[in-house]
């Protein structure tokens, strides 16, 4: 009896002793969190009401920055570019005129008249000086000479008038105000066309990002109102992971800290990096406030995956996330 007691004595000490390594032994279970594919779709639709006749892609094309969505019925604002267009060169030629010098030949014209009058005040200037000297010795009388001065000055006079008018024929045509208001008609035409343009363009949508198109929302013939989708593009930077992290673990996580990500299927190596916490628990239980209830606290964590890699993860995929240590590969 007193050996069969030693005997279990001793396996119960072999026993809590093996127990004993195990515990000290064993490594930490690694810390995992699950969590999903999530994204932020962009949804282009039109600034204006209209029909639409033409969509340019299909669902899961892929598309770059740029390229064509979707059109709308344009007829109306492609009349209205024009008329716009019209009016602005309208606009920009009378300012011209207004602004540019007389025609050529009244120029051409007044230059002449110039030259005519400049060499009859020369020959009069000529003159009045030959009798300047004359009238003194006798060879010329005084009022011959008072003539000769008279003619003199008259030819200036003419010059002087003749020059201001080829000025005059030079300047602009149009007085100081009248430029400015058909300056301020001008840009105000300017600014009606660019108005048309960007009336016109919003007719013919185009992607704002590079993305593959999650879906069609409306065909051909459909009357979209403004702002309702036409088109969901998802770009692969809008990607990111949903992830909950439990209440005790919180103060373990902080944005910018990397994570591995792991999916069925995916290529090892994926990584992300943590851009926010939500400071509220996403799941609490009702009114029960104990040790026990905390433990089970979750909080939504946000991650985002290597822009080389996000295109890798499909929305709605389960994804397995890992924290990465500092400086770990």
């Amino acid at each position: 009896m007193t050996a069969r007691r030693l005997v279990t004595g001793l396996v119960l000490l072999a026993l809590a002793g093996a127990a004993v390594w195990w515990a000290l032994s064993r490594r930490p279970a690694p810390v995992v969190w699950q969590g999903y594919v999530d994204a932020d779709f962009v949804r282009i639709g039109p600034t204006r009401q209209g029909v639409l006749t033409r969509v340019r892609v299909a669902r899961g094309d892929a598309v770059a920055a740029g390229a064509p969505l979707f059109d709308q019925d344009d007829v109306a604002e492609r009349a209205a570019r024009d008329q716009a267009a019209r009016q602005a060169e309208e606009s920009a030629r009378l300012l011209a005129n207004l602004q540019g010098p007389g025609r050529d030949t009244e120029i051409r014209q007044a230059q002449a008249n110039l030259a005519d009058a400049v060499a009859t005040r020369d020959r009069a200037r000529a003159d009045a000086r030959r009798l300047e000297d004359a009238a003194p010795a006798g060879a010329a009388t005084f009022q011959a000479r008072d003539q000769a001065r008279a003619e003199y000055r008259s030819a200036q006079a003419r010059v002087d008038s003749l020059g201001a008018a080829l000025d005059q024929a030079r300047a602009p045509t149009g007085r100081a105000e009248q430029i400015r208001a058909q300056m301020a008609a001008a840009g105000a035409s300017r600014a009606a066309l660019a108005l048309a343009d960007w009336q016109l363009a919003q007719r013919h949508a185009t992607a704002p990002a590079a993305g593959i198109v999650a879906d069609v929302l409306a065909r051909p013939g459909e009357v979209v109102d403004a702002g309702v989708p036409v088109v969901s593009l998802l770009p692969p930077g809008n990607i990111f992971i949903r992830l909950f992290v439990p209440q005790a673990m919180l103060s373990r996580v902080h944005p910018g800290d990397r994570v591995a990500l792991a999916c069925d299927g995916c290529a090892p190596g994926l990584e992300g990096t943590i851009d926010f916490i939500s400071p509220q628990a996403e799941y609490t239980p009702p009114l029960i406030y104990s040790d026990e209830s905390r433990a089970k606290l979750v909080y939504l964590v946000q991650a985002r995956p290597r822009p080389d890699q996000a295109a890798r993860f499909n929305p709605g995929e389960p994804v397995t996330v890992r924290p990465l240590a500092a400086g770990a590969p």
